[in-house]
């Protein structure tokens, strides 16, 4: 079928229409065009998009400005809050229970999906009440909903919600291991068995760009689809090219590379006005800002984990400063480098168990410094001040902290900014909202995972390395490298390692 037949299917007056949308074939736009008809036609309630990520939110923002009175677009795990935090003495949860969320781990949010989706299921005129809020709903990314967050569409569908899924097997890539896809795939074809289904073909992301990367794409996908590899052996399309490089760092987590291994690779970010580096791995993106010389920014996405985990124990442990400062010291561990343990945490810790009683001079009196303003104010407000002050001895390459860089600088200015809160998750609360409604985009040249990159469109692409490590031969790996590949529009640069090739690729002689 064509873009219009799949348009003209949207439009139809099924309750269910499931879309496979492959990477760059049109989605956003199908999918935003369509909220905004349907948001013109209805007549009570506002129309719904439900994303996975905040970068997908801002790419249907700019697609449907102009009804944005008639429509509503949020995460699934905002929907999931915003239900509970209506019911939520029916959930036996906090009048805030996006802070319980966080309180409870990297699983909060599915905690809360769940305690939803059986109030849905047990209580049906909530699910009504909703639908009727909601009487139009297109789910994007729903590849990625969990058994929960499926469960709430479900119910919402049910309760007789019109639904509109877009969603690619093939780029499910936040389950892990062999099971968590297999289940992903199995309720995909579920759902698409229970509705009438179509598939968008045509590579729209590279009309404008790199047409014969954007075919070339699609093949890569089917090929990985099948369990086959992906040939780089052979002539290569306009747009695409790949450089042969051995990483080089002693330890697991680094990158490096000789001088004639690195020119060509300098040479693609140099020459780019514009270019997203996209890594498999937290740890190497981390590694890359190094190998540049921290010249090129880290793309923090929306998602702030460490911030999280300092907020949640500020929150729990105000008031204990041995506490406070041990989750001081692991938050500027995970934003910052130079600043470990042995280089400055321990001896600040220590400051703060003696009381900041014994003369320093030099570095130990600045960490003593540091020190004094957690003893001082055991809480947010005294992290707050502390960092700030870090931040000024960095800025000055005061000696003792000339080591030290902030590479996640959004998320330390973000926890300093908690100062200006009364507690902690209120100040988390509205950095997350205001952040949800600028819709932040990647710098013109920077460095991130392809997680964060999820949602995401570029120029030009640079994925580094593309080894066994970090791409193996799991279908995992299939899907986060399909992610990868399709993020481009005009160039895309893999660089790869002959000594120890991701089994998903056959690279030949180069």
């Amino acid at each position: 079928m064509s873009d219009k037949d799949v348009a003209a299917l949207l439009d139809s007056s099924e309750p269910l229409v499931v879309i496979e949308a492959p990477a760059g074939c049109g989605k956003t736009y199908q999918g935003a065009n369509y909220a905004r008809r349907a948001a013109l036609a209805s007549s009570r309630g506002r129309t719904l998009i439900l994303t996975h990520t905040h970068s997908a939110c801002a790419q249907f923002a700019k697609g449907t400005s102009a009804v944005s009175g008639k429509l509503e677009i949020k995460t699934i795990d905002s929907l999931a809050v915003q239900a509970a935090t209506v019911y939520h003495k029916s959930l036996d949860l906090p009048p805030d229970p996006s802070a319980w969320a966080r309180q409870q781990g990297n699983d909060g949010f599915k905690q809360l999906g769940t305690r939803v989706a059986s109030l849905l299921e047990a209580k049906p005129m909530i699910a009504a009440a909703l639908a009727d809020r909601y009487p139009v709903i297109i789910a994007d990314e729903h590849q990625d909903s969990h058994a929960d967050q499926h469960g709430i569409v479900m119910a919402l569908h049910r309760a007789g919600s019109r639904l509109r899924v877009f969603g690619d097997p093939m780029q499910a890539i936040y389950g892990r291991g062999k099971k968590a896809v297999a289940t992903s795939r199995e309720q995909w074809d579920a759902l698409k068995s229970s509705g009438v289904s179509d598939v968008l073909k045509h590579p729209h992301r590279w009309r404008d760009g790199s047409p014969d990367l954007g075919d070339w794409i699609l093949q890569a996908r089917e090929s990985l689809r099948s369990g086959g590899l992906i040939d780089l052996s052979g002539s290569l399309p306009s747009g695409l090219s790949v450089i042969v490089a051995e990483n080089t760092a002693h330890s697991r987590t680094g990158y490096g590379l000789s001088r004639d291994h690195r020119r060509p690779v300098d040479s693609i970010v140099n020459s780019a006005q514009s270019i997203l580096v996209l890594s498999s791995q937290n740890a190497t993106v981390d590694a890359l800002r190094a190998f540049w010389n921290r010249r090129l920014p880290i793309w923090e996405g929306h998602t702030r984990e460490p911030l999280g985990k300092l907020a949640t124990t500020l929150t729990q442990k105000a008031g204990e400063a041995p506490a406070v400062a041990g989750a001081a010291v692991a938050f500027i561990e995970e934003v910052c480098k130079g600043f470990s343990r042995s280089s400055h945490g321990d001896r600040f810790i220590q400051e703060i168990a003696e009381g900041c009683q014994k003369a320093a001079t030099g570095k130990p009196a600045l960490i003593q410094e540091l020190a004094r303003y957690i003893l001082a104010e055991p809480n947010h407000e005294g992290v707050a001040k502390c960092l700030k002050r870090l931040a000024e001895l960095v800025e000055d390459k005061t000696p003792g902290f000339t080591d030290v860089c902030i590479d996640y600088r959004n998320e330390f200015r973000d926890a300093i900014k908690l100062e200006h809160f009364a507690a902690p998750e209120d100040g988390l609360g509205e950095i997350n909202r205001r952040r949800s409604y600028a819709r932040p985009m990647p710098p013109s040249k920077s460095i991130t995972t392809i997680h964060k990159a999820k949602g995401l469109e570029c120029d030009n692409a640079l994925l580094i390395p593309c080894d066994k490590a970090h791409f193996p031969g799991t279908d995992a790996a299939r899907c986060k490298l399909y992610v990868a590949l399709s993020r481009a529009r005009r160039s895309l640069t893999l660089v790869v390692s002959a000594a120890s090739p991701s089994p998903l690729l056959k690279i030949g002689r180069f």
